[in-house]
């Protein structure tokens, strides 16, 4: 059982990592991050799913 938080919302996610809301929600919206939604609205999204997106967008832009 893992004691680290894994699911956050899109926002609190987005300020963890200093993105967007709506970067997030690309990400979602193209399969990359993992999220639970509420019909259409996304609720929680997967933090290191958020992570590994992070760091592949900074190894481009470097």
């Amino acid at each position: 059982m893992s004691l680290v938080k894994t699911w956050y919302p899109p926002d609190a996610a987005a300020e963890k990592f200093g993105v967007s809301g709506g970067q997030i929600l690309e990400w979602v919206a193209e399969g990359l991050v993992r999220a639970e939604q509420d019909g259409e609205k996304v609720t929680l999204v997967n933090i290191d799913d958020v992570r590994i997106e992070v760091e592949a967008m900074v190894n481009r832009s470097g």
